[in-house]
């Protein structure tokens, strides 16, 4: 009884957050907004990433990003010296961001700016591989990042992440030489979850792929 009732619970709690996501979905698009949801383990370099990211892009596009961190503003502020509006989102106990807590950022972004006037949102969540995946915030894609120090087993042992992603961008590439990575296994688990997913391997300190990853922005923000 007491499996029964936990089981409904987490039914109607996904049911709850699928409902603002939908919502906040229907806001983005009658802005004519592209949200994308970056996933990750701690410390794969999603912060990075965006730096990388809003460096090369914010000329052509008018970006904004929702940061969610358990109890700190540090991302958020090495993502504000780019001049983007940075929203910070302290989620505190809970390990992932959800539908309501970026509706809190969707307003607040509503107060202070024309939302009308971005093209793309860039939620960048709280760094754990099984919570995110799992609730919905109103993207249209989800980007997952997956360092080469993490190992290749990581999208058999948490296939959720890797089911859901659109795009998979494996960081840290320039480590491959000093880690034990075998990139063949690594992208056969990968298919073997999603066969669809676009790869793209990079690393933010030599630069390899971070041409394609903003082509891929590109061909998203052209849909």
């Amino acid at each position: 009884m007491h499996q029964t009732f936990d089981a409904a619970l987490e039914i109607n709690l996904l049911h709850a957050n699928q409902r603002g996501a939908d919502h906040n979905r229907s806001h983005f698009d009658a802005w004519g907004i592209t949200c994308f949801n970056l996933m990750s383990s701690p410390g794969a370099g999603k912060t990075a990433l965006l730096e990388k990211t809003l460096e090369a892009l914010n000329d052509r596009y008018k970006i904004a990003v929702i940061e969610g961190d358990m109890t700190t503003e540090l991302d958020a502020e090495r993502l504000r010296r780019y001049g983007v509006p940075v929203i910070a989102i302290n989620t505190g106990r809970s390990c992932h961001l959800d539908s309501k807590m970026v509706a809190g950022g969707i307003h607040r972004l509503e107060q202070e700016y024309n939302p009308a006037d971005f093209d793309l949102v860039l939620v960048e969540n709280v760094g754990n591989l099984v919570c995110p995946a799992e609730f919905e915030v109103g993207e249209h894609a989800k980007v997952a990042l997956l360092s080469v120090t993490e190992g290749e087993d990581k999208p058999l042992k948490y296939p959720i992440m890797f089911q859901e992603a659109d795009c998979l961008l494996i960081t840290k590439t320039d480590l491959a030489p000093y880690v034990d990575m075998d990139f063949d296994r690594l992208r056969d688990n990968i298919r073997q979850i999603n066969p669809d997913v676009t790869i793209v391997p990079v690393s933010v300190k030599t630069g390899e792929g971070l041409d394609l990853w903003f082509q891929w922005i590109a061909h998203q923000l052209e849909k």
